[in-house]
C-alpha cells in the first residue's frame, strides 16, 4: 500500500483512491459528502501551486477577522511538525478534521509537504467508527469531544489509535475525564496550543506515559515570552515578522516551555480580586464527575453592586434540584479560595455556540437579558 501510494501519489477517500491528476482536474467522486469535498478542493487548490490561501480566525488574539496566510508559511509548519513527531515520507495520516479551519486544512498541508498517505473522512463525532481494527494510521488528530466519544463508544477502537506514532489533540480544553481516559492508549497523546494565525499548533504537551508533561514545548525555532499582562508573546519563522501577541495569560518557564492559566478575557475582577475563571472551570470540573452531574457548563461573571462581579456558574440544565445546587458549591468552595468560589449557579437549557462547536458564553450570557 505505501509503495504504491508513492509511486501513485494521490488520496484515499473511503475505499476510493483518487490520483492527484485528478484532483487538479477537480474530477471528484459524486458519493462525496460536502466536507469531503471541501477538503478536495484545498487539494486542488494545493496542487495547482495556489500561494496564498483566506481563512477566518477564531478571535483568540482579537476580533474574529478573515486573513491571507502563503503557502510558504504553511509549508515551514508543516515541516516543524514533521521534526517534532518524527514523520516520514510514506506514513499514514487521517484526516477527521473539517478542513474549513486551521487544524484540518494543516493535516491536508502535512501530508502534502511531508509526502504522507492522506485519508480523508468527514468530521463526524466517531471518525473511527467505520474503519477496520486492523487499520493503521501513524498520524491522527482530533478534536477532545471526538477523541472523547471515540474512548466511550468504540472502545475496541483502542487498538487503531495504539498503532499511531502521534495523537494530536487541539481546538477545544482537554476535560479531567479524557485526560484520564487517554492513559489506556499506548501511543503519544499530545494537547496542542495553537490558533488560526500560527498556523495551528506551536506547541505540545505531552498527555500520558512516561513522558507526560504539565507545560507545554515549543516546537523547535519557535521562542516564547509574556507582555506586561503576563499574556503571551511568540515568535515563530511562518508568521508575519512581528511577534504574535496573544490574550492568554502564561506562566513562562523558559524560552520554550509554558504552563497556560487562562484567557484574559475571563478574569472575573470580583472586589479587586482578579479571578482566572479556567481555575475555578477544572475544579467544578471534577466536583460534577465526582457527583455524577453530567452536563456542560462554564463561569463566568454577573454584576453586583458592591464587587464590581461576582464568580457565577452556568449550567447546561432546566433546572437543579436546590440539594443539587447546595452540594455543587459547598464541594467547590471546598477546594476554592473566598474569592474563587461561585456564588450562585445559574441554568440556561442550551447554550449557543460558535462555527466550531464550542460555548459562546458571551452570546449566551444575552440570553439571560
Amino acid at each position: 500500500m505505501q509503495e504504491y501510494f508513492l509511486q501513485n501519489r494521490g488520496v484515499w477517500l473511503k475505499e476510493l483512491f483518487i490520483p492527484y491528476t485528478l484532483i487538479r482536474q477537480g474530477k471528484f467522486p459524486e458519493e462525496a459528502s460536502n466536507d469531503e469535498i471541501q477538503a478536495l478542493h484545498f487539494c486542488q487548490d494545493w496542487l495547482n501551486d495556489a500561494s496564498t490561501f483566506s481563512i477566518r480566525t477564531s478571535g483568540s488574539t482579537g476580533l474574529p477577522k478573515t486573513i491571507q496566510i502563503t503557502r510558504e508559511q504553511m509549508t515551514i509548519s508543516a515541516m516543524f511538525t514533521g521534526k517534532a513527531l518524527d514523520l516520514q515520507a510514506g506514513d499514514t495520516a487521517l484526516v477527521n478534521l473539517n478542513t474549513r479551519y486551521i487544524g484540518g486544512m494543516m493535516m491536508l498541508v502535512r501530508g502534502f509537504v511531508l509526502d504522507l498517505q492522506l485519508s480523508i473522512i468527514s468530521p463526524v463525532m466517531l471518525p473511527l467508527q467505520d474503519i477496520p481494527v486492523s487499520a493503521h494510521y501513524d498520524f491522527l488528530s482530533f478534536v477532545p469531544m471526538q477523541l472523547q466519544a471515540t474512548m466511550e463508544k468504540s472502545p475496541d477502537k483502542i487498538s487503531i489509535l495504539n498503532k499511531a506514532k502521534a495523537i494530536l489533540l487541539g481546538g477545544a480544553p482537554v476535560s479531567t475525564l479524557l485526560n484520564k481516559q487517554v492513559q489506556h492508549i499506548t501511543a503519544p497523546v499530545y494537547q496542542t496550543y495553537g490558533m488560526t494565525e500560527t498556523l495551528s499548533h506551536i506547541a505540545l504537551k505531552r498527555l500520558n506515559g512516561t513522558q507526560k508533561q504539565e507545560y507545554y514545548t515549543t516546537l523547535k525555532g519557535i521562542k516564547v515570552n509574556v507582555d506586561e499582562r503576563n499574556c503571551l508573546i511568540i515568535y515563530t519563522p511562518f508568521t508575519a515578522s512581528e511577534p504574535l501577541i496573544t490574550n492568554d495569560i502564561v506562566e513562562v518557564l523558559s524560552d520554550n516551555t509554558f504552563i497556560w492559566m487562562g484567557r484574559i478575557d475571563n478574569v472575573i475582577n470580583t472586589g479587586g480580586v482578579k479571578v482566572q475563571a479556567e481555575k475555578v472551570e477544572k475544579v467544578v470540573e471534577e466536583v460534577l464527575l465526582e457527583i455524577g452531574m453530567h452536563c456542560r457548563f462554564f463561569v463566568g461573571a454577573l454584576p453586583h453592586p458592591r464587587l464590581g462581579e461576582t464568580v457565577t456558574l452556568f449550567v447546561e440544565k432546566n433546572y437543579l434540584l436546590p440539594a443539587q445546587e447546595v452540594e455543587l458549591l459547598h464541594k467547590a468552595a471546598a477546594c476554592l479560595s473566598r474569592f474563587e468560589k461561585p456564588t450562585s449557579v445559574i441554568c440556561i437549557p442550551e447554550f449557543l455556540e460558535t462555527p466550531t462547536g464550542k460555548i459562546d458564553k458571551i452570546n449566551t450570557l444575552q440570553l439571560l437579558h
